[in-house]
């Protein structure tokens, strides 16, 4: 009896010392991971820190290692060609590890940590690709995103109407219709949206912006003839868990901003992002003595929420949600203007706009194994406005629906091919009215804009000699509901010159459909009649660029050079002939010469990670030909120059940023038939601005104060004929250079890690 309970006694002991040291044994598997694929790692070493206790990956990359008694346990992984890991293990009996190749490693270093870099532009990235940081964004107020290119010169705001402050961004010396607006990877800003859509996305929501010049990827669509501008919002898994940021400039217009990101669910897989953002007007100011507000009536109310489940990067399902709306208010116009008595009436003159925005979005997958992805991309928004102009009544009502669905294979270790359809519909109504019409016009009625587009396309992109030369070759084909087939083909080249040297070629070609007054709303803010000579085709444009970045890398200093040289041609091309009479504009498609010609070079220093400058010119030539005549087109400074600087000392609490802007004259609307009284000269001005920010930090606050436009420059009555504004001749269009003149600001931006 004493034998078999002694015998079961072994057992027992037997038991618990193998559950034992089955429990104290670490398991693992490891990863390697490299431009093309994810693969099992074999023959990786794994020890622990400060121990000699270590051992190897098998073919399977399968590892078991003794876990130790320390209260501090770092593994170490590594292998040669691979960055070394290390991982600190808590209650884990089972590990994943994933060690990068180190040159894709260094790419995801600049990727995760972009929020702590300035401005750069990407140097794996075979396209030119401009990268804002969130930490750039600092540097000035950034209230919204037309306000965040200050200290870059490739982007160029304009204010298409000073009274409403509408305004547009430009790459290469064309209009913002041009370059395609990206939020979150997704056509959200188009037509009627994109007129105020450039301005009611808050800074403070603003991850990274990355800015294309040319033509790119055929994955985003058929547009973006002059470039593309992508608006990344914050990540909820990799911002702050709460983040306010408050300001109020000199004509104390307030802005306030809350975020707030967490993980959510039970097994707290999904996490989510909720930013508000709430705009209250400014104070009536008027400097120049033209009875018009110097700046607009701003209300604004906007929520938005990000939900991401997964990665893209790991095997499984992965999804992105987006929800955003806006309400927004502008009121501009003379300075006794009252919205609610006198909108429509020739009691005082008065612009409002009044709109509504809700939309939504996706990007949901998913990843079957490292060579296959599929990849589901929609959205959809729609935007109601009611606005007036004067005694203009316009209504418009427009629904935009995006559908893309690819798959991605990778189908050599070096190349990367994904193919796929999307769909494209748009329905945009326009009302136009006037309440009175004295001036006899004669474009009022109802205007309906249609737009069902099924395409398909393929992208390939091939990397070789170890990465040094990348080559993308994209097609898409679309079919317009009206004008047929459109071939879209793209090629980009990227090879690495030397140690330090990219040199990068694009071409290819582009064409959109015209949103006549959505996208020229200056249109109906002034007094012209508008003449249809035809029905408005699909714009068409080719357009090739080469750019060449190099590096010099110093014991304590880095120096960036780049130099690049665009050229855009149209096939077609919509612009309103302002020229021929300054009481109408003529509506007709331009089919001649009509070219884009930019170049630009930019340096930029970094000394001692203290120091920061940056300096770059451009130069534009944007022309048509008619009558076998140069006709150059107006608001495009022939030459820009735009310098920045920035002291962050190491001691991280006093941050000092300034940025100067010289502008060089510009080719005004032809005015010669105009009474004397209302003709402008043929040029503008040359000006300077210059902007400038102290950041005070205080552990997780900021508190910043700047000024721009500190010397005060202003171009004095913008508006012609504000004298009269419900009579010929006049016009809110004419803008060239700032209009408000100085403005100071102060604010604060917390946060909670």
């Amino acid at each position: 009896m004493n034998s078999i309970k002694l015998k079961y006694l072994a057992v027992l002991i037997f038991c618990f010392l193998f559950f034992t040291v089955q429990a104290q044994q670490l398991r693992g598997k490891i990863f390697s991971q490299t431009q093309s694929s994810k693969k099992v790692l074999a023959q990786a070493s794994i020890k622990w820190h400060n121990s000699d206790s270590g051992t190897i990956s098998n073919a399977n990359g399968v590892f078991e290692i003794p876990l130790i008694a320390d209260t501090l346990k770092k593994l170490i992984v590594s292998h040669i060609g691979f960055k070394a890991d290390t991982i600190l293990i808590k209650n884990e009996t089972y590990v994943s590890i994933t060690l990068m190749e180190e040159e894709i490693a260094s790419l995801k270093e600049v990727l995760v940590s972009t929020g702590n870099k300035f401005s750069f532009i990407s140097s794996t990235n075979p396209i030119k690709t401009e990268v804002i940081t969130q930490k750039e964004l600092t540097k000035s107020a950034c209230c919204d995103l037309a306000g965040c290119f200050e200290t870059q010169i490739t982007v160029q705001p304009q204010t298409t109407n000073v009274v409403t402050n509408t305004k547009e961004l430009r790459i290469l010396g064309l209009s913002g219709i041009y370059n395609q607006l990206l939020f979150d990877g997704m056509p959200l800003m188009q037509g009627l949206t994109q007129t105020y859509g450039i301005s009611n996305i808050q800074g403070s929501l603003v991850d990274n912006i990355y800015v294309v010049k040319g033509t790119n990827s055929v994955l985003q669509g058929f547009e973006s003839i002059s470039g593309q501008i992508n608006v990344i919002p914050k990540s909820p898994e990799k911002t702050d868990k709460l983040f306010i940021n408050m300001y109020m400039n000199s004509f104390l217009e307030k802005h306030f901003n809350v975020n707030y990101a967490n993980n959510v669910g039970a097994t707290k897989k999904w996490n989510m992002l909720l930013a508000a953002h709430v705009v209250q007007p400014a104070q009536t100011t008027d400097r120049d003595g033209d009875n018009f507000l110097d700046l607009p009536k701003l209300t604004r109310y906007s929520l938005y929420n990000k939900w991401k489940y997964g990665s893209e990067t790991t095997v499984g399902f992965f999804t992105n949600i987006g929800l955003r709306i806006v309400n927004e208010q502008r009121v501009g116009g003379q300075i006794n203007f009252d919205v609610a008595t006198q909108k429509g009436t020739t009691l005082s003159y008065g612009q409002t706009v009044n709109y509504v925005q809700p939309e939504l979005y996706t990007r949901t997958g998913y990843k079957f194994n490292d060579k296959h992805a599929i990849v589901l991309i929609a959205s959809t928004h729609q935007q109601n406005q009611e606005s007036y102009f004067g005694t203009l009544k316009y209504n418009a009502n427009q629904v935009n629906s995006y559908f893309n669905l690819q798959h991605e294979f990778n189908w050599q270790n070096q190349s990367n091919l994904k193919y796929g359809i999307s769909y494209r519909h748009q329905i945009l109504n326009e009302e136009i009215a006037f309440t009175n019409n004295s001036l006899m016009r004669t474009y009022d009625g109802k205007y309906t804009t249609k737009l069902n587009v099924p395409g398909v396309f393929a992208e390939n992109t091939t990397k070789l000699n170890n990465d040094k030369i990348v080559w993308i070759v994209g097609i898409r084909l679309d079919k317009h509901q009206q004008y047929g087939t459109y071939l879209t083909p793209r090629s980009l080249l990227k090879i690495n010159v030397g140690k330090n040297g990219t040199l990068r070629a694009s071409v290819g070609t582009g064409w959109r459909q015209v949103n006549l007054f959505s996208e020229n709303i200056n249109l109906l803010a002034s007094s012209r009649d508008v003449i249809f000579e035809e029905t408005i085709k699909p714009e068409q444009a080719f357009n090739w660029g080469i750019n060449y970045t190099h590096k010099i890398i110093g014991n304590n200093f880095d120096l960036n050079i780049s130099a690049d040289y665009f050229q855009t041609q149209f096939q077609n091309q919509f612009f309103p002939d302002y020229d021929r009479d300054a009481k109408k504009a003529f509506i007709r498609n331009f089919t001649g010469n009509s070219t884009s010609n930019s170049f630009q070079i930019e340096a930029s220093i970094r000394y001692n990670k203290i120091l920061e400058s940056k300096i770059g010119y451009s130069n534009l030539d944007v022309f048509r030909v008619e009558n076998n005549m140069k006709n150059v087109l107006p608001f495009n400074p022939s030459d820009r120059v735009m310098w920045e600087f920035s002291y962050r000392p190491t001691n991280d609490k006093w941050f000092v940023d300034a940025n100067i802007h010289w502008v060089g004259t510009q080719r005004l609307p032809n005015t010669s038939n105009s009474p004397t009284a209302f003709r402008a000269p043929s040029f503008s001005k040359s000006y300077t601005v210059v902007n400038a920010q102290i950041t005070h930090k205080v552990k997780e606050l900021e508190i910043y104060v700047g000024c721009e436009n500190l010397f005060d420059f202003r171009q004095l009555k913008p508006i012609v004929n504000w004298q009269n504004p419900f009579d010929d001749y006049f016009d809110t269009s004419s803008v060239w250079g700032p209009t408000r003149g100085r403005e100071v600001y102060i604010g604060f931006r917390w946060r909670m890690k």
